[in-house]
């Protein structure tokens, strides 16, 4: 049974955090690089230092795994738990709706900065140029030093035909990198499983060809990688994909009738030694984001053990 906000604070032995709120932002200019402004006030100084260069991955949580608690303590679980910093989720349902950016999200950013963590990167529902809240979203991101967002998923869903769709996704996706590239934030785009347009990497490739690699990349997810390939196949995608890979999540599975079953993180198919192995020797040193997808009786220790195995595989591949 999943545990309880009361529950996660508890077993970590910390307090709610009692915060003064602040008044809520406006909405970010539309020129790129402008601050916000408070009603009747001066403009809000930036209020967190970027972070200091890393030689290997900044471990981070997918900050929706910690839904249960306010996002103001998200940062001091993050901290207990050992992790560098969060993954902050901005979609539906999280901590972070996309119609509350201007009030939630600089904020929550610094709950988790304001105990001296990192958040490395946001993961967002945004596929389109047009979305009402994008260009806010990102404006904050780049206001806040935050390098790299993660736009949300394409669908084929039986719409035009392959390449029809290809084509349209090619155009979002450039669309929202523009925008993305104005504020100073990269894109990492996420390949997926199923019927998500880039589940195949082959066709982002295709249409990434010519695009500058500084600024839109990949957020790559060797479990679903090697779900793609399927149980007889090799996974190959890592070495096309390593030149643009800006972030990493890390999942795992074993197959189980044919289907991929989820995973603690070393209990699966993907052969992780292998894989940190190439990320150091590419000198990677962007976010790497842990996000659970196996149920687990407690929470707290998926947390840790995958955090840990993550920790490890960093260890040796880093320092060998």
């Amino acid at each position: 049974m999943a545990i309880t906000r009361r529950q996660i604070l508890a077993g970590l032995g910390a307090a709610a955090l009692a915060r003064a709120q602040q008044k809520p932002q406006q909405p970010l200019a539309e020129a790129p690089g402008q601050p916000p402004t408070l009603p009747d006030g001066p403009r809000v100084p930036r209020p967190r230092t970027p972070p200091k260069p890393r030689s290997s991955p900044a471990v981070c949580l997918y900050s929706q795994h910690l839904i249960k608690i306010e996002y103001e303590a998200v940062g001091m679980v993050l901290r207990d738990l050992g992790y560098d910093g969060a993954d902050l989720a901005v979609v539906p349902g999280s901590h972070v709706a996309p119609e509350q950016a201007s009030s939630d999200l600089m904020r929550s950013i610094e709950a988790v900065s304001g105990v001296g963590l990192e958040v490395p990167i946001i993961s967002t529902s945004v596929v389109s140029a047009n979305d009402p809240y994008g260009r806010q979203i990102l404006g904050i991101a780049g206001f806040m030093g935050i390098g790299l967002f993660r736009p949300g998923y394409w669908k084929f869903s039986g719409g035009p035909e392959r390449e029809m769709r290809l084509a349209q996704v090619q155009r979002d996706l450039l669309q929202l990198a523009s925008i993305a590239r104005a504020y100073n934030v990269a894109t990492a785009f996420h390949n997926s499983t199923g019927d998500a347009v880039g589940a195949n990497l082959a066709d982002v490739n295709g249409f990434l060809r010519n695009v500058d690699p500084r600024w839109v990349g990949y957020d790559y997810d060797p479990g679903n990688s090697a779900e793609m390939a399927g149980p007889e196949t090799p996974d190959t995608s890592l070495a096309a994909a390593l030149p643009r890979i800006k972030a990493v999540t890390v999942r795992d599975f074993t197959w189980k009738d044919g289907k991929a079953v989820p995973c603690a993180l070393g209990q699966g198919v993907v052969d992780w030694k292998a894989f940190f192995t190439t990320l150091a020797r590419a000198k990677f040193n962007g976010p790497l984001t842990v996000q659970v997808a196996y149920s687990s009786a407690n929470e707290l220790n998926a947390f840790r053990h995958d955090l840990e195995f993550v920790r490890k595989q960093i260890a040796a591949a880093y320092t060998s």
